[in-house]
């Protein structure tokens, strides 16, 4: 599978996160991404935000291959 360049709630929600859990993380991704100077990610309608933010702000990598199972992300 692919690894996908950028997560969307509903993706966090496939490997397991809780949908509150999932909002919150693409709202802290936004704001990571406003931080370092992306304003692009400073809309209300934008719910992408780049794996690799998602990954910093989780501490782990999303795409690893568990055991044969590959996450959906």
């Amino acid at each position: 599978m692919k690894e996908k360049l950028l997560l969307e709630k509903e993706d966090l929600i496939a490997i397991g996160i809780k949908e509150n859990t999932a909002v919150r993380i693409i709202r802290e991704g936004k704001q990571l991404m406003i931080d370092k100077g992306f304003d692009f990610y400073d809309n209300r309608r934008l719910g992408l935000v780049p794996t690799q933010a998602v990954e910093e702000i989780l501490g782990i990598s999303i795409m690893k291959n568990n055991g044969g199972k590959e996450y959906v992300c």
